[in-house]
């Protein structure tokens, strides 16, 4: 995949682009993307038009949109999918441009786009005035076929960026991970700890969770860890170490079962599956340990 945000490079042949935030990149975002890599067959080469996710503005959490995945993350899904151009600036940068702008400038100029794919619900120009009617009609004067998809459904409701992370907050990491069409996660850097745990016979790692992200329900989760090629079942605590009494930011602390070795200043994939317990203050650091030998026997025994 070529990032065409920065720079002026722009796409050697003709694109069906992909059009929206795809913040979860969930499984209706996949089915624009997907439809939109159709087309290759009609020879366009797939394109996604975004937003930095971090950049765009919300009332939802300090005036910024809570993220379900960072943008590194949603790009390496983007690419995994087969996109071959991305175009995805910071919302300031774009957000007074009009409709036709957008189309003339960005689609047309930018990412010589002959098909666009978008759900029902998309908005673009200058205060969300556009939307999947104006695009057609821009489309129709600009030599773009504009194809629409509705919305996908799970157990009679839309799937939502907002029920998602609805849903993470709440612990539902399954529901969560049905609508997704995958595991919700971390691709975080570990960080140095107390080595705690290694003191309890249960070295773990430390990955802080990024101001912005969406936070999962504090717990205790079953969970499985990519260190390479190869994958671990896990137990990450989600929250802020109550029973030690420090002042840490939201992370998620993991024991990798099965796994020795020394992954300090690396970048770990831990995604969540199940959720065992909330989060809790023990007394004793021994009553600790007890707990994350029963958690630890609960996730190998499923």
């Amino acid at each position: 995949m070529i990032d065409i945000t920065n720079g002026e490079h722009i796409p050697d042949c003709n694109t069906a682009c992909a059009l929206g935030l795809f913040d979860g990149v969930h499984k209706g975002h996949q089915l624009v993307i997907n439809t939109a890599g159709e087309l290759k067959k009609k020879g366009l080469k797939t394109a996604v038009f975004s937003f930095k996710t971090d950049t765009v503005t919300s009332k939802g959490h300090d005036g910024r949109l809570e993220m379900i995945l960072t943008d590194e993350v949603k790009d390496r899904h983007f690419e995994r999918m087969g996109v071959d151009y991305l175009f995805s600036p910071d919302f300031a940068s774009l957000k007074n441009l009009t409709c036709e702008e957008f189309v003339r400038d960005i689609l047309v100029g930018k990412l010589k786009c002959k098909a666009a794919v978008c759900g029902a619900d998309f908005r673009f120009g200058r205060c969300a005035m556009g939307d999947s009617e104006r695009l057609k009609e821009l489309g129709a004067k600009y030599g773009i076929e504009v194809l629409v998809l509705e919305r996908l459904l799970y157990n009679g409701e839309a799937i939502s960026s907002t029920e998602i992370r609805e849903n993470i907050r709440n612990g539902k990491i399954e529901r969560a991970n049905e609508m997704l069409g995958y595991s919700f996660g971390f691709y975080l850097t570990v960080e140095h700890g107390r080595a705690l745990g290694r003191a309890l016979d249960f070295p773990t790692i430390n990955q802080i969770i990024p101001k912005g992200q969406v936070l999962p329900r504090f717990g205790v989760y079953s969970t499985r860890v990519k260190i390479g090629d190869k994958c671990y079942h896990g137990v990450t605590n989600v929250g802020i170490k109550p029973t030690v009494n420090v002042k840490v930011s939201p992370l998620a602390e993991t024991y990798i079962i099965d796994f020795d070795g020394d992954l300090y200043g690396q970048k770990v994939e831990i995604t969540l599956e199940h959720f065992v317990r909330a989060e809790k203050k023990f007394d004793s650091i021994k009553e600790l340990k007890e707990q994350i030998s029963r958690d630890t026997l609960s996730v190998i025994n499923g």
